[in-house]
């Protein structure tokens, strides 16, 4: 096989450059944008969560147990050494707001609310302002502190972590609870109680 001069190599370089700037160009010049990834592509996909009826039967709370896996953004609860949930969440957005270690639960709340993270609404209920902090935004005239729904809060510390209904993009985003789709937190809460032990790892 023949070698190529420098000089060849710097002209296949520059063609090769010049091809990749064809398709922009084009695509300008006819009216056309450039395709770019839309943001779900680049989000992994989380596979959906499974209950193993036959073990979720067995269980009670006096043999549940939960393991929470920060890296693979996942829970599982046992019955006994059987596993009868295995279900995506969504953690804390930045390390350490979800702490790791061996904890319990130590409340149950069923209609929970966040009394840091919210919404500011008027006297009829209506949104003023979303999204709001109550430990740093304060209230619009008028308005007042209504706290963030935590369906099936299960507390895990008394510095607010706890699992949760919640929202799941497919990677960590919360303040630092757990979050969980609908049916797992609610079939959680039915076969826990105060002092079942939960473990979160990295």
């Amino acid at each position: 096989m023949k070698h190529l001069s420098r000089r060849e190599k710097t002209f296949a370089v520059f063609l090769g450059l010049a091809l990749l700037a064809i398709e922009p160009a084009q695509a300008q010049l006819f009216g056309r944008k450039p395709e770019m990834a839309k943001p779900q592509s680049l989000i992994q996909r989380q596979a959906p969560a499974v209950i193993n009826r036959s073990a979720f039967d067995r269980l009670t709370p006096e043999n549940a147990s939960v393991l929470v896996s920060l890296s693979r953004q996942r829970v599982y609860v046992r019955a006994g050494d059987q596993l009868a949930i295995d279900s995506p969440i969504s953690s804390g957005k930045r390390a350490g707001m979800t702490p790791t270690g061996n904890f319990t639960i130590v409340q149950k709340d069923k209609n929970h609310r966040s009394t840091v993270y919210g919404n500011f609404v008027d006297s009829k209920g209506r949104m003023v302002r979303a999204g709001v902090s109550s430990r740093i935004d304060t209230a619009p005239s008028g308005s007042h502190y209504e706290g963030a729904p935590m369906t099936d809060f299960m507390r895990i510390t008394w510095e607010g972590v706890g699992l949760h209904v919640g929202i799941l993009p497919g990677y960590p985003a919360s303040h630092g609870c757990i979050r969980l789709p609908p049916e797992v937190a609610e079939a959680m809460y039915g076969r826990v109680k105060i002092g079942t032990p939960v473990q979160v790892i990295n």
